[in-house]
């Protein structure tokens, strides 16, 4: 498939922040995250690139994770219009959450949504995520739930979705998967990162039967300056250039 190139086209700002987004949707696809064509990772064009309008980078629908280049998303409105000429189409039904959590958290640049086997099935346990591993202390230091109200393609749902998510930076969308909201496109992958291994542990010392022994309540409280320690105060930027190296090793196809 021939993407011709949106480099010399778009400004360098939008340039760099394609090239993140297409790395992520990679990373997605290699750790195992992706459902087919489905779920969205979206980010928002920065008001110098916009002039203060609420712009977004999103997948074209239809094409899988692993295919995705800088060149291939779309950029769209709030209302997930298409502000430039591709011929990829979107999906607006899809970005009802995304919109939804963008309008509520201006400063977020990104929001990544998965429909994982252990993201969907931890979504589906009452007790929602217990505090049952180092993974989870960070996740519950940030969490919301929102429950299940059907395929998200219904405008009305927004507000409800905004209230219950909050200024939480982790959200468990109950019988439906997980989401993650960064101020940078990094932020967002590692939180979903952590997020997700919550969860695979979670289900799987679930179905090993004993006894699980729970986080104490006090280590909980401080984890927001333990994360600050354990990422020398560079937050997820201590580990995006080794998995943008990675993904160099493994194909340099998403820079196009």
């Amino acid at each position: 498939m021939h993407i011709p190139s949106l480099k010399e086209v778009v400004s360098a700002e939008e340039w760099a922040l394609r090239c993140d987004l297409a790395a992520c949707y990679r990373l997605v696809a290699a750790y195992g995250w992706s459902d087919l064509v489905f779920t969205h990772i979206s980010a928002k064009l920065p008001d110098s690139v916009t002039g203060g309008e609420h712009h977004f980078l999103i997948n074209p629908y239809g094409l899988m994770f692993d295919e995705i280049t800088a060149s291939s998303l779309v950029k769209v409105d709030m209302a997930c219009n298409k502000l430039h000429d591709t011929p990829f189409p979107v999906n607006p039904a899809g970005f009802v959450i995304h919109s939804a959590v963008h309008e509520a958290r201006p400063e977020a640049q990104c929001v990544l949504h998965t429909h994982t086997r252990a993201g969907v099935a931890v979504s589906a346990q009452k007790q929602g995520i217990l505090p049952i591993s180092q993974q989870s202390s960070f996740v519950l230091a940030s969490l919301a739930y929102h429950a299940y109200e059907g395929v998200a393609f219904r405008p009305d749902e927004k507000p409800r979705l905004q209230a219950d998510l909050g200024k939480a930076n982790y959200l468990v969308l109950r019988n439906h998967g997980l989401l993650t909201v960064g101020r940078s496109i990094a932020d967002a992958f590692l939180s979903m990162y952590t997020f997700e291994n919550t969860c695979r542990i979670q289900i799987d010392a679930l179905a090993g039967g004993g006894e699980l022994t729970q986080v104490d309540p006090r280590i909980l409280a401080g984890m927001a300056d333990v994360m600050r320690v354990a990422t020398a105060g560079q937050g997820a930027q201590i580990a995006w250039p080794a998995l943008l190296r990675k993904l160099e090793r493994m194909d340099p196809s998403y820079r196009t």
